[in-house]
């Protein structure tokens, strides 16, 4: 059985700690507001998800050596915390610029914790033959908080300033920490013949790898729409800029329900070229905003694109694996995606400073480009 209660309260536990993430897509503007140019937002946003991303080898050991919960239980702490940390920051950015950094970094690794196990542990409850499905459905919990995370985060902003925004996130965030704590692990004694292999032994496996740069392209394009899209909105003069995140999460939401047990027939491979196209078609859409309705369709595209390529990447490196090292084949994949993050964060913010935001979003579009001729030797094998 699929829809259990075990998975109902992984789910809501998930929105939640995305949700209290999400409304971090606002930090920008905090960092523009104390002085900060668009090389320290990329610096700043990249950092957080380098930690994710170099934490990745010693959180998968983690989750596949003390388990899934506990682990979940770790990262959905620093969750809860985290965000109070940044209350006493105020002033110049010069001067608060490294204790920031680093708790941006201490930030980043809760939510690779957090990430990592928790989407192991749902995939310990789901049913081989429904993988896709599961994996999918599961997903739509992430993109709700996704959406009404900026959503909250826009509305507590505009009455109670940055502070009030980092207490609702620790609030969203502890309610996840509690919501967990009843769901058992469902721990499975390893078959005859399962090995339990290293992070970097896998990572260097042909088929991991290729996940491993599909899913850093995908994170590359992931950190123009998480981190740009505030500043672009404000440069242009467009209110509500959470209306993006609803309408991309929105559309991202509706695929799953359209396609959720046709990758499981035909195969996820068949989805992932059209969920990077209209990823791409979303990114390219973007210099050309000048309204709140053209906003919108960029959010529909790249979230439609988000709702096939996400589920596809995941179930494909998941598929077959032993529960031995599927901590491990999580942590590749999603660090994978940190990973990209933080170089496009980077570069992006960098761009952005020499050329202008409409450059960095075209850049985005032209680097996920690259995903195709992955998916030619990956069909090629």
């Amino acid at each position: 059985m699929l829809y259990t209660p075990a998975f109902a309260a992984l789910f809501v536990t998930n929105l939640l700690i995305v949700a209290s993430f999400a409304g971090f897509f606002f930090l920008p503007l905090f960092i523009g507001e104390h002085g900060g140019s668009e090389t320290d937002i990329g610096l700043l946003m990249g950092g957080f998800a380098l930690a994710s991303a170099l934490c990745r080898p010693w959180i998968s050991e983690m989750i596949d050596r003390i388990g899934r919960k506990h682990s979940y239980t770790i990262g959905s702490l620093i969750m809860t915390l985290a965000p109070l940390l940044y209350l006493p920051f105020g002033g110049d950015l010069r001067h608060f610029f490294w204790p920031l950094m680093l708790l941006r970094i201490v930030h980043g690794v809760g939510l690779a914790i957090c990430f990592t196990a928790i989407f192991t542990f749902i995939v310990d409850l789901i049913p081989e033959q429904r993988l896709n499905e599961g994996i999918g459905m599961f997903g739509i919990s992430g993109l709700v908080g996704f959406a009404v995370g900026p959503i909250f985060a826009e509305l507590v902003i505009n009455q109670g300033g940055f502070s009030a925004l980092f207490i609702v996130a620790s609030l969203l965030a502890g309610g996840g920490l509690l919501l967990h704590l009843p769901v058992k692990e469902k721990r499975r004694t390893p078959a005859a013949g399962d090995k339990n292999t290293g992070f970097f032994v896998l990572l260097r496996q042909r088929k991991h790898l290729l996940i491993a740069l599909l899913a850093g392209i995908f994170g590359f394009g992931l950190a123009a729409t998480g981190t740009f899209i505030a500043p672009l909105a404000a440069e242009r003069g467009i209110h509500f800029i959470s209306r993006y995140y609803l309408a991309y999460s929105a559309t991202a939401i509706g695929i799953r329900f359209v396609i959720r047990s046709v990758a499981d027939r035909h195969g996820e491979a068949r989805l992932l070229p059209w969920g990077i196209v209209l990823s791409m078609a979303g990114l390219f859409c973007l210099p050309f905003i000048n309204n709140g309705l053209l906003l919108v369709i960029s959010g529909l595209l790249s979230g439609v694109g988000h709702g096939l390529v996400f589920p596809s990447l995941n179930a494909l490196a998941i598929r077959g694996e032993s529960y031995q090292v599927r901590g491990k084949i999580t942590g590749i994949f999603t660090g994978s995606i940190d990973g990209g993050a933080f170089i496009g964060s980077i570069l992006l913010g960098l761009i952005g400073e020499l050329a202008g935001l409409s450059s960095l979003f075209f850049c985005a579009a032209a680097f996920m480009g690259l995903a195709f001729p992955l998916l030619y030797l990956r069909a090629a094998r």
